[in-house]
This record gives structure tokens, sequence and C-alpha cells, in this order.
């Protein structure tokens, strides 16, 4: 007995387990069939399913699932990544609620709260994803922290450091005083805030006579004081005046001439520093003279290096104010910014504070404002690592979807910098670099190793393994995900193995545009250095999952939904199908749970379609409904090769509204009221047996999309032998269509849809049977229509003319189609409206027609635009004529 009403929650489970327990999702290399690899964009451990997790794993459930069904060897690999700055987080929260202190353990000691965390929490997301309908090979699951990926990290490190793209280095870094780690260029979100642009005064050291008084304009320009023995200084960061080690003006800006070469005393700690000139400063920015502080700015840094500055560097790891800052000591870096605003003001050396919006990088991990840093990090040399990953997405080797992307990505790669791939946590692959008491390092797999090569490769044979330490850092994440489509197999530890072989390169890759610089790119480069060759054909990127504001998800908004309450509210299915509704690769997603709802509505129509197939009662009698199983025949296949076409370019959304369209529109509206037997009464075997075969290929075609109720219904729409599936089986392919029956058909519903907006607007119930002709030269288009518009529209006999008729009268194609109202109808109300139809038409004509007499618009305006405006022309005018002869009817 078929339920009442479409319940999502008796049948997910049911089905998810079936799935699982016949092991339809698992994948083994098999040399007889193509493979079709995607390996999940590994979310990180620690995290839990948001709507961006959603939006791209149904993406690539719906890509792996069709793939699956049509006979390919699919292989989707699940996995997380352990997330280094997140997690050590985390598991550092962890330990201060128990009253532990990270410092008080050794790395060991950590390492076992890491994993006992990971171990309890770790994993959660995967779970959520079941919910979902994932088809993932949830046996091949992987973490880039088990033995296998781990050693896959340091061997890749080992072999570009003996490349020579490995090197260790003073840099100015981005710099995480919350994580108390560096993080890359790309991991920076930079947020424009309010700040305050603070003027300074720096007093001039061994002033000169004034030659004007105090208050008044110099020759060139600059506001004095007394003594004219100050320069001022605009700075949105007075804390970090401590540690400048020079004043920068323009070698040209007349206003600072006579102070070439002189020095000036830093406020409060009075210390000396020089005033130098380099083209660099910008002369009508603020004051035009810039304080330079090398150790926190990168652009100061550049200077600092170019004129041999000194560089100091005040800030504690933590973003705290160090002894060589002097004053202030221990404050953090925004208290000591306030506090030192009111000291300059106390001691004469604030001149004015402006409100000022500046660009400030934060953290994309805590969201702390990132300190720039001068520090000692080891670096991957990009230049030529990433020619390959250029060359290759250019030229179309790896697509982009949509390829709007690929600008964007050409612009990133030009400008790249080298790497950072260190990072000042415990939690990761530590790096393989091991260090003699003199500093020299040697990077090896073990400490083992490292000291077999100091004593075979140096000399130095009186070495023992306690004379070695090693790199404390850890690898930045990314350095162990890039290599996610081939460690994944195994592809570093044994580069020759089967699976490996077999399943690589992968297909598809579903990801977010933000990450397609560092972690995209990257893998490209790792698939061209590691294995010689692409690690995807393909990436589609998705949009970004906004609320209906534009605003992006949050936790901190309160706008991002519980994808896991939406699952139990509208179903799997109606949360995959309204996600998809309006997501094109590449745009943003403005989510509203009106989608969902809209899914879950479209598995009710389904549902309720099928209640009513399988209600009837099927008798052994003649087909009288060939003409509609021919229709929908072609309008199935029409549609398959449409799904296929946009499919293959990656048009999902696309894909999934014609399916939608299908179903909602062309097989429930149309096809299953063209066969519907009278109520009560049994329907054909040959009818009833096609409508089945429909049914089971429109099940087929919805799956990827909507797996839950589509292998429900497949399963009861006919006997299914022992662990058959939806989910194996075939996909649908396009079979002919025949195009002047599609063209027919519509036409037929254009006169049906006429006919009942006819009986609407003049109020004419539906069960009152109404007379139509047909004004026509080509009875023989209509004749085998006549059933179906008695049936439909409730006609009472239908009458051919080449002359005008009685009745009300629209036009389709070049015919003319009267119904006769006699009896039903207000004559004067109609009249009255037609009347005001007639003055609204001619007045819409004239105004085509102003249009079309400017010589000047149909000259310069394109081609198919100009023919618009004549067709509508030409429409208005038969609307016109068939407007005036329905008046002289009604009149008459």
């Amino acid at each position: 007995m078929i339920s009442k009403t479409y319940n999502p929650r008796d049948i997910e489970d049911k089905w998810y387990s079936y799935w699982i327990e016949n092991r339809y999702f698992n994948s083994k290399p098999n040399p007889d069939k193509e493979p079709y690899t995607v390996v999940i964009p590994p979310p990180n451990v620690t995290g839990v399913l948001h709507m961006g997790h959603m939006l791209n794993n149904t993406i690539q459930d719906v890509l792996v699932r069709k793939a699956r069904m049509e006979g390919k060897e699919a292989c989707w690999v699940p996995g997380t990544d352990h997330a280094s700055i997140a997690t050590e987080a985390k598991v550092v929260a962890m330990l201060k609620e128990q009253g532990i202190q990270k410092s008080d353990l050794t790395r060991d000691e950590f390492y076992k709260y890491a994993w006992e965390w990971t171990d309890k929490y770790g994993g959660i997301i995967l779970k959520q994803l079941r919910k979902l309908g994932a088809s993932c090979d949830w046996d091949r699951t992987r973490f880039t922290m088990e033995p296998s990926l781990y050693d896959a990290v340091i061997d890749t490190f080992i072999d570009l450091y003996n490349k020579g793209y490995i090197y260790r280095g003073h840099r100015m870094v981005n710099w995480d005083p919350q994580a108390k780690t560096t993080v890359s260029d790309e991991e920076v979100n930079t947020k424009e805030v309010m700040t305050k642009l603070c003027y300074l005064r720096y007093e001039i050291v061994n002033s000169y006579p004034l030659t004007v008084n105090s208050g008044e304009a110099s020759d060139n320009g600059q506001l004095l004081t007394d003594n004219d023995d100050f320069i001022i200084i605009a700075t949105v960061r007075p804390e970090t005046i401590m540690a400048d080690s020079a004043i920068c003006v323009h070698p040209d800006d007349e206003r600072y001439k006579h102070l070439h070469g002189k020095k000036a005393l830093i406020p409060l700690i009075n210390r000396e520093i020089p005033i130098i000139t380099d083209e660099y400063v910008t002369m009508d920015f603020g004051t035009g003279a810039l304080k330079v502080t090398p150790a926190h700015d990168q652009n100061d840094y550049d200077l600092g290096v170019k004129h041999k500055l000194e560089i100091i560097d005040i800030l504690t790891e933590d973003g705290k104010l160090n002894e060589k800052a002097q004053i202030l000591v221990g404050e953090d870096r925004f208290v000591a910014r306030k506090k030192i605003i009111k000291l300059l003001e106390e001691s004469g050396n604030l001149e004015k504070i402006e409100d000022y919006k500046s660009n400030v990088g934060h953290s994309e991990r805590t969201n702390a404002v990132i300190e720039p840093r001068l520090s000692l990090q080891w670096f991957v040399s990009m230049k030529e690592l990433c020619k390959p990953a250029l060359e290759n997405v250019m030229n179309d080797n790896i697509q982009l979807h949509p390829p709007k992307f690929k600008n964007t990505y050409r612009i990133w790669i030009e400008n790249i910098r080298d790497w950072n791939i260190s990072r000042q946590l415990w939690w990761g692959q530590q790096i393989p670099a091991y260090y003699l008491s003199d500093g020299t390092v040697i990077v090896a797999k073990s400490k083992r190793e490292a000291l077999r090569k100091a004593q075979h490769e140096m000399q130095l044979f009186a070495l023992t393994e306690a004379d070695l330490t090693q790199d404390p850092d850890v690898v930045d994440t990314w350095f162990s995900s890039w290599l996610w489509p081939i460690s994944v197999f195994d592809g570093i530890k044994d580069p020759n193995n089967e699976d490996i072989n077999y399943y690589y390169p992968t297909n598809d890759l579903v990801t977010a545009p933000e990450i397609l610089f560092f972690w995209v790119m990257r893998m490209i480069i790792a698939g061209y250095e590691f294995r010689g060759e692409l690690p995807f054909r393909n990436v589609y990127l998705t949009g970004i999952v906004r609320d209906a504001k534009g605003r992006k998800m949050s936790k901190s908004l309160g706008n991002s939904p519980d994808p896991l309450v939406l699952i139990d509210q509208y179903g799997a299915d109606g949360v995959r199908t309204g996600m998809l509704f309006s997501s094109p690769a590449g745009n943003d997603l403005l989510f509203d749970e009106k989608l969902c709802e809209q899914g879950r509505n479209f598995c009710n129509k389904i549902w309720n379609a099928f209640r009513l197939v399988k209600g009837w009662t099927v008798v052994e009698t003649q087909n009288s409904n060939t003409l509609s199983i021919e229709w929908f025949e072609s309008k199935l296949n029409q549609t398959v090769a449409e799904v296929h076409d946009l499919f293959a370019k990656y048009r999902l959304s696309d894909a999934l509204n014609v399916t939608y369209k299908l179903i909602w529109d062309d097989f429930c509206s149309q096809y299953l009221e063209m066969i519907k037997p009278e109520y009560g009464q049994p329907i054909d075997k040959a009818t009833f047996d096609a409508t089945i075969d429909f049914f089971e290929r429109i099940m087929a075609l919805t799956h990827p999309f909507m797996p839950f109720i589509t292998e429900e219904i497949w399963q009861d729409i006919r006997p299914r032998r022992e662990k058959e599936s939806l989910c194996v089986a075939e996909f649908p392919t396009a079979r002919a269509v025949n195009t002047s029956l599609l063209a027919d058909v519509d036409i037929f519903f254009d006169i049906v849809t006429n006919i009942r907006n006819l009986r609407s607007t003049k109020n004419i119930s539906p069960k009152t049977a109404l007379p139509l002709t047909i004004k026509t030269e080509n009875k023989g288009l209509y004749r085998p229509f006549e059933g179906l518009l008695v049936k439909l529209a409730n006609i009472s006999e239908i009458i051919y003319t080449t002359d005008q008729a009685e009745g009300m009268s629209f036009l389709v194609k070049a015919d003319e189609f009267f119904v006769n109202l006699a009896g039903e109808l207000d004559v004067a109300a109609e009249i009255e409206n037609l009347q005001k139809e007639l003055e609204y038409t001619l007045g819409f004509k004239k105004s085509v027609e102003s249009k079309l007499s400017n010589e000047r618009f149909v000259q310069n305006a394109k081609a198919d635009v100009v023919e618009k405006e004549r067709q509508k022309l030409a429409d208005a005018e038969a609307k016109i004529v068939t407007i005036r002869e329905a008046l002289v009817r009604l009149e008459a």
C-alpha cells in the first residue's frame, strides 16, 4: 500500500543503508570499465556541515551518481584535512579547560591529546554527508595525518629541497598573533575598517634659526612651528613609533629639502633616527613624510634593506609590546595604540587626529589582525614550478567551469610569490630538517637518516643523534592537501600501484573559487611535478552560498541555517534540489528556505503522480492514447538529449531545471491529463505499460539529483530482483525525436490554454461544454486532436470553416478559433473590455510605428532588434483586426 503522503524520514535511512550494505558505492580498478574519479575537497577534521558543503557535495554526488549509472567505474574518495591551525586551537582550548598549558607539555604529550580529540570529534562532517545521500566509497576514507599521507608530505619536502625548490630564509611574513603562526598571503582577508590617522610631531635635531614667523607658511609651503624644529608624520599605527628606524621624504619635495641628512627624535623615547630620501614616498599622501618601521611593514622593510637601516622588532609573538619598545611593555598592540595616543597628546607631540578608512589584513583562520613580521621561515620557490600550471589551464588541457575564472587564475600566477610553508605549530607534519649546533641544516626523513648523512657526506663521524635537533615547525596544511589527488591513492609512496595507475588523473574537481589559487593551482603544480600529468581534467567552481540579502553566511550574523535541520524538515532530496535550482557554476546562490520548500513540493508532485498511476485499474482493451504516448516519448527523448548536453557543459542547475519542467509540466500537467481515464474507469494495458516505462525512465533521469525518492518509486513501480538498485541502473539515453509531432502538440496545448483562459476571464464554469469553430485551410492538423480537445477543454462540438464565425475568437499561428459563448456572456461588459483593449493596442501600435520611422534607430540598432519591433507591429495589427471583428459580431 502506497502511503498517502511522501515522508522522507521513512525512506532515506532505509535506502542509504541498502546502498551501503550492497556496496554500490565501493570501487575497485576494473580494466573493462572506464574510470570516473572524484576526490572530495577534504573538509577540516574540526568541521561540521554548513551550506557551502551542502552545495559542493550535492554537485559532486550528482556527477558521481550519473557516471555510475552510465556504467563507469565511479570512485568518489572522501576524507578530511588535519587543519593545523583550527585543530590546534581546539585542542589548546580543551587543555585550558582541564587546567593544562600547551607549554607544560612535550610534543609527544600534546600529540596524544590531539589524537584523542581528533578520534572523538573528527570526522563528524563525513557522517553528516551520509544524511545528504553522498555516494562516497567510505572504505577509501583518508586523513592527511594518517601515516601514509604524512610520509608523502615528508617525501615531497625532501624531494623539492634536493631539487633546490625549497629554501630557508628571513622574509617578511604574515603573522597571526592569535594562532601564533605565519599564514600565507592567500589566507589573509583584507577588510576595510575605520581607524584613526594620527599626525605626530618628530623634533628635528640641531634645528636652524627661523626665517619666518611661527605659524606662518615658508616659501615652500611648509607649515612651521616654534623654532621650525618639528616634522609632521601621519600614521595609523602610532604604537609602532618605537620601532622607527628613519623618516623618509621624496628627494624632489621642496618642503623637506632643508632637512635632508638631518636627524629627528622619536616622540616619547627620544631616540635619534635619520631623515632619508627615496622616490618611493608619495608626496601628496599625508604630509609627504613617512616613518620607516622595517620590522613591521613589508614596504618599510624593503626601504630598510635598501638604505641599510636598523631593524627593531617591538612585538611579541602574541602581539604585545616587548622590552625593545621601552614604554608600555607587555601591553597588547591595540591597547597600546589607545594609550600611546594619550601619551603623545600629553607630551605635545600629537598634532591632530583624522578618521580614516584603511584596508587591514585579517587571518582567515582566526580573524585576528595580521601583523607583518620579519621571520626565518621555509619557502617554496614558485616561479619555475608553476609554469605547467599556467600553461595547461590557459590551453584548456584543464578546463575551468565557468571559464571566466581563467583570467583571474592567470593574473594570480603571473604575480606569484614564493610560498611560505612553515607554521609555528605542533599539530601537522613536522619539517624534516635537522640542525647541528653551528646551525648547519640537514634535510632527511628521520634523525637516523640525518645522522647518516652528517657522518658519511660531511665526514662528521663523532656525531650522535643527540647532536641533532629537528626543526619544531610543521608545514602549511596546504602543503599536504596539494598532494590530495595523488596521495589518496598512495601515489607518492608507491608511484606505480594499481589504484594510482587506474584512477589518476581524476576527472572532475568541485570546489569554490576562493581556493582556486592556493589549493587548485597547487594541486596542478604537484600533479605535473610528481606525476608528470594533470591531476584532474575539469574544475567546477561553485558560487558562494549567501542569504537572501546577499550576505555571506556566517555564525556571527546568525544567517546560516543548520543543514541537518533543513534535511529533517524538507528531506534530503528537497534540500538537494532546492540548492541546485538556482546555482549555476560560478554564480553565488542567494539561499532562501523557499527553495527547499520548492524542492519538497517537487517530491510531493512526483509522489502524487506515482500514487495516481499505481491506483489505476488495468484492463485488456484497445489503446486509445497512441498520439499522447508518441508525443511524450519524443518529449522525454528531447529532454534526455538536452540533459546530456547540459551535463557535458557542466550546467547542472540548468539540467535539473529542464528535468523539473519535464516532470512537473510535460508529464504531470499534460501527459497524465491526456491519458487519465474518467473517474472510476479503468485504463488500457498498453497505455499503462507505456506510462510505467516513462515513469521508470524519468526516475532514472532524476536519480542523480534526487536519489531517495527516485529509488523508492523505482523499486515499487515494478517487481525487482534481489539487490537491484536504481543507483546502478542504466542512465537514460536519447532515442528518436519526432519534432513535427512536438510542434503540433504545442499548438494543441495553445488552443487548450486559450479556451481555459476564456472560461476564466468570462467566469464560465469548466463543467459547461462549449462549441468550437476552427477557421483553417488545414483541417488535417487538428483532426487527430479532436478527442483530446473534447476531453481537456470540455468542447461540445468542433466545426471547421473558412469564414468568420459566431463567438469569442483567438489566434494560434495562422488559424482563428471561435468559442460561442451565447447565453454565457455579459455582452455589454465584453464590448466595454474589448474597446479598452482596442484603445491600448492602437496606442502600442503607434509607439512601435514611431520607433520604426526613426531612421537612426533602424540604421544603428542590431538587425534582430529591428526585426523584433517589426514583428511587434505585425502582431499588433493582427490583434486590432481580431478585436474589431469581435466587436462587430457582439454589436450585431
